[in-house]
């Protein structure tokens, strides 16, 4: 019964830190803005994407648009609605969580290095 009380006051204290690991919208915008991430999304696999400052994505066969809002960067492609993810940065690394929790990570390039 007592390592079960620990147990739920260590996971208790730990779920603050967890949203304190998200990135806020102007910590988004100074990683993400006028540069690219490749990664991979445990739905739709590998991605290589430019972000440019003004709200264009640019794929290697694609385009779409970008934006930051309360914490969380939506994308939009084609006529589909926009998605939004919640984003830990650490460094160049980037895990993009929505909500069923890490939907998959990525590595920030600086720039354009694809000429996109």
């Amino acid at each position: 019964m007592r390592t079960l009380r620990f147990a739920s006051i260590a996971f208790l204290l730990a779920m603050p830190a967890a949203a304190a690991d998200m990135a806020t919208s102007d910590s988004i915008m100074a990683a993400i803005s006028g540069n690219t991430v490749q990664g991979s999304m445990t739905t739709s696999g590998a991605y290589t994407e430019f972000y440019a400052a003004d709200g264009v994505i640019k794929g290697k066969d694609y385009t779409g648009t970008w934006t930051v809002d309360a914490d969380k960067m939506c994308f939009a492609y084609g006529t589909d609605p926009a998605t939004c993810f919640g984003l830990k940065i650490a460094g160049d690394q980037v895990t993009w969580v929505g909500a069923t929790g890490d939907e998959g990570t990525g590595t920030i390039l600086p720039g354009n290095p694809n000429n996109w």
